[in-house]
């Protein structure tokens, strides 16, 4: 039956059939909820590995909706997102980019670091993303009205971002926004835990890291270390790495190629792990 039911679904490879493990740290659930009952473009803000994907896969299973994801890049074209023609043995026959399959069938289209993406390949959201709620399809001579279930949700790190790339102001006024940040250090080292498959006692001296981590940002260090990260070191140590290698690996080496910066860090590796 359920064959049956994917071969008609033309989104049955982007639906979240096993729930995620996500665990809130405020309100976002509820508000991202009334969010989609508007059908709202959504922006979610906060620094690299902090859950925000995570967070979308969780409220995407939860409303039993697809969800159609794209890593956005600056090689990306406006084409990558809503399709192209292309040739087969049919000829040369149009085929729906991901953003058009969601806008189409009533998926969430998520662009995971949307300011990735060159400025004149994101406009062609504009006027998804207002009353219009449409994707006109240039190249095609067509123009798609969204699905009444079709939301946009987009991400980026405005922390790491600003110095370089920036959201248009015609393109973040679109949106409402939700606000993400490391958890509070208890329900940090829950999510640890839990995801690394390590005691609460091993997580908590990894939350320690990482925050003390994070206190170095912009004193040498773009970001401290992020929880995916002491998800990687949990998982390493879990199999029988040395702690201070796990660490190195995963944290140290991975956010600095400064010595010294690498030298204070393993000092609070080393703090940790006496």
């Amino acid at each position: 039956m359920q064959r049956d039911l994917d071969a008609t679904d033309p989104l049955a490879d982007y639906r979240v059939r096993t729930p995620p493990y996500y665990r809130p740290a405020a309100r976002e659930g509820a508000l991202y909820e009334h969010a989609y009952a508007h059908r709202l473009p959504l922006m979610l803000k906060g620094p690299t590995g902090c859950g925000k994907t995570r967070f979308v896969e969780y409220m995407a299973w939860k409303l039993g909706r697809p969800l159609v994801t794209l890593a956005c890049n600056e090689d990306m074209s406006a084409s990558d997102l809503v399709g192209r023609w292309l040739l087969d043995e049919r000829g040369t026959t149009w085929h729906d980019g991901p953003l058009t399959l969601a806008v189409r069938h009533g998926g969430i289209c998520y662009l995971d670091e949307v300011v990735e993406a060159r400025q004149d390949t994101t406009v062609v959201i504009h006027p998804l993303t207002d009353a219009r709620r449409m994707l006109p399809l240039d190249r095609k001579g067509e123009l798609v009205q969204a699905h009444p279930d079709f939301q946009l949700v987009v991400s980026y790190n405005p922390g790491y971002q600003s110095r370089a790339k920036d959201m248009k102001p015609s393109t973040r006024q679109r949106f409402a926004a939700l606000e993400f940040d490391y958890p509070p250090e208890a329900v940090e080292t829950e999510i640890v835990a839990h995801e690394a498959g390590i005691a609460p006692e091993l997580a908590a001296r990894l939350v320690g890291i990482a925050r003390r981590s994070r206190a170095l940002r912009e004193r040498g260090l773009d970001e401290g270390a992020s929880t995916r990260m002491l998800i990687y070191a949990g998982t390493l140590i879990r199999d029988g790495v040395d702690p201070r290698d796990s660490c190195d690996m995963t944290m140290t080496r991975a956010l600095t190629d400064d010595p010294d910066m690498a030298a204070a860090l393993r000092d609070l590796v080393d703090a940790s792990f006496p």
